[in-house]
């Protein structure tokens, strides 16, 4: 089944992932708002994506905004933040979707490189239930798993597919590095894996003084957004805490901005 899905949607089954694409940017004249982990929270990011229209028509220039990965999984409406991702941002901004490590354990499921099991261990079925799918009612259907896999890849968007291939995994410019989850300070970016940079913690927090740009991640959900050093976090827990937070930077200074009206 995976093989005929496949010619319908371009697939290749199993095999390795292609290298996502590391984007350089000149942020001369730009304002840069990069974006916490969403995790399926689409009222909040729509709010915040007002706040940050808003702030942006005050601006000159150009205005950016980096979504730093984690749309999917846990919150309640992945499939309905993907489309929102897929189509054109806001009137007055660009916009650079990054993949982070949710984004390709779902790629590679859909692309028959891992598991449902697998995708589930990392709070799959919440995505599942925002595109209308209930796994547990198609294994007592089908009591086969290739043709559940058949009838959950055939409910994805070709759309939601394009836009998950799309996503590079890092920006760069000569000051700032943009990243799902944080970089090895101590190995030159272009030797680092996709899998480093989407699910590091514990190598990057550690080794963080080596650090001779900034680096702007989420991945690991924090309290309050914040500087330490040379890295910012913007994770703040959407998916149970209801806040989603963004880092402006314009003229080399941050303002951090959050859906709630109190802390915007």
């Amino acid at each position: 089944m995976i093989k005929r899905v496949g010619r319908i949607l371009g697939l290749k089954a199993g095999g390795a992932r292609p290298r996502l694409p590391r984007l350089r940017l000149d942020m001369a004249g730009t304002a840069v708002y990069a974006v916490g982990d969403v995790h399926g929270c689409l009222s909040e990011l729509l709010a915040l994506e007002d706040a940050i229209v808003r702030d942006a028509s005050a601006l000159p220039g150009r205005a950016l905004i980096i979504m730093l990965g984690d749309y999917v999984d846990r919150g309640p409406a992945s499939a309905q933040v993907l489309d929102h991702l897929a189509a054109p941002p806001p009137i007055g901004v660009e916009r650079i979707c990054l993949a982070g490590n949710h984004e390709l354990a779902m790629l590679d499921y859909l692309e028959g490189r891992s598991s449902l099991t697998a995708w589930l261990r990392m709070g799959a079925e919440s995505t599942l239930h925002s595109y209308g799918i209930d796994h547990r009612r198609l294994i007592e259907i089908f009591r086969d798993a290739e043709q559940v896999d058949d009838a959950i890849r055939r409910s994805i968007p070709p759309a939601h597919f394009a836009l998950l291939r799309s996503m590079p995994v890092l920006v760069e410019t000569p000051r700032y590095i943009f990243v799902h989850a944080g970089v090895r300070p101590d190995i030159p970016l272009d030797k680092q894996t996709d899998e480093d940079l989407v699910f590091i913690r514990s190598a990057f927090f550690e080794r963080a003084h080596l650090l001779s740009r900034y680096v702007v991640h989420g991945h690991t959900p924090v309290e309050e957004a914040g500087r330490e050093g040379m890295r910012v976090n913007l994770d703040t827990g959407a998916f149970f805490s209801g806040r989603l937070t963004a880092l402006r930077i314009w003229q080399d200074k941050g303002r951090y901005f959050s859906n709630l009206p109190q802390e915007g």
